[in-house]
């Protein structure tokens, strides 16, 4: 089979492989809708990369279920199916813990980045009855899409600040992640949501989400302005969903005493984190950092699906480019590595 893979810094191209083997409780699967992620682009850009040259990229996307496994029960041949970006190995210790993204060691559920990912001819699903989705009748492929991994990314941002009724919330980088992030915190009950960013596309999204305010790094720093905002309270809660090392401090500094910090953002470059000292109670102001990665599996993105089909949320503008093929993954690659300004995310449909 052909896979659209990593060939080096800066480099991506197709290569061949040999089509994947399906385990008694997995699932070998067609892409029917792929689009790209960020962390493709980090893939391609990253110089300690050299360990995934050759490797398949893709976690985003709806395939078909073209074979199973002898024990899998509750898919067949034919399903179609949302398969999310992250998918643990269920009976593993870490997952009865409550840890199931790191079911094999760290990150161990992010499958797709050790055997080879969702841009392919075929792929491979692991635990298929614990992680695959099925396609609701009737939904696009490319919302659908979003259900791979930014809603629930956005979504687990929220969870992780503990966002409850009446919040004041920050959300630093309003892209995709972000702007999920900005609907979760609204249903979450947060009444006042300050969103970063400077994107018009993504602005008005983000106002249709429930964002009340929007501030831009190229203001000035973003603490100092939300505290202006706020007669110098500062906010409850904030979500980081892009940004740098260096954003961490300005979160602790615009948090008041008591806040919690909800991380997403996939930090690819430096050593340390700098956390300013005065501004974290001197390690004593009870402001609490949280990061993690989406959960994944089958029973977080059944709870998704069940919030677009009941009108809770609806991750359809966040598709702003569409395109037809699995040829036209390199033109994906290639506007995600130009970032235009009307740019979102991308998707493929695949017509077999």
């Amino acid at each position: 089979m052909k896979g659209f893979a990593v060939l080096g810094v800066g480099k991506a191209g197709w290569v061949e492989k040999e089509r994947p083997i399906c385990g008694p409780l997995d699932a070998i699967c067609r892409p029917i809708a792929l689009s790209l992620c960020t962390s493709d682009v980090h893939w391609v850009e990253d110089e300690d990369g050299a360990h995934r040259n050759g490797l398949v990229m893709g976690h985003e996307g709806v395939g078909e279920v073209m074979e199973v496994g002898s024990l899998v029960k509750d898919f067949k041949p034919g399903d179609l199916v949302i398969v999310p970006a992250v998918t643990p190995n269920w009976s593993d210790v870490a997952s009865q813990a409550g840890y199931s993204v790191h079911s094999g060691g760290l990150f161990g559920g992010l499958a797709f980045s050790k055997k080879g990912g969702m841009f392919a001819e075929f792929f491979h699903v692991n635990d298929a009855d614990g992680n695959l989705v099925h396609l609701p009748e009737g939904m696009d492929l490319g919302v659908a899409s979003m259900v791979s991994d930014m809603m629930p990314t956005g979504f687990h941002g929220c969870e992780l600040a503990e966002i409850e009724f009446g919040d004041t919330v920050c959300i630093i980088g309003i892209g995709p992640v972000g702007l999920m992030a900005v609907r979760a915190a609204v249903l979450s009950g947060a009444s006042r949501v300050f969103g970063v960013g400077t994107r018009p596309d993504c602005i008005k999204v983000a106002k249709e989400y429930g964002a009340t305010d929007f501030i831009s790094y190229k203001d000035g720093p973003l603490d100092k302005q939300v505290r202006e905002l706020t007669n110098k309270r500062g906010v409850d809660k904030v979500i980081i969903a892009g940004g740098t090392n260096d954003t961490f401090a300005e979160a602790i500094k615009m948090l008041k005493p008591g806040g919690k910090i909800g991380n997403v953002n996939y930090l690819d470059k430096g050593e340390y984190i700098k956390i300013p000292r005065v501004a974290w109670g001197l390690g004593m102001g009870h402001k609490q950092i949280n990061g993690g990665l989406m959960y994944g599996g089958r029973l977080k993105i059944e709870k998704m699906v069940s919030m677009i089909n009941y009108g809770r949320v609806d991750p359809a503008p966040l598709v702003t480019h569409r395109f037809e093929g699995l040829d036209a993954l390199p033109e994906m690659l290639q506007l995600m590595l130009d970032k235009p300004a009307d740019l979102i995310k991308t998707v493929a449909t695949i017509k077999w």
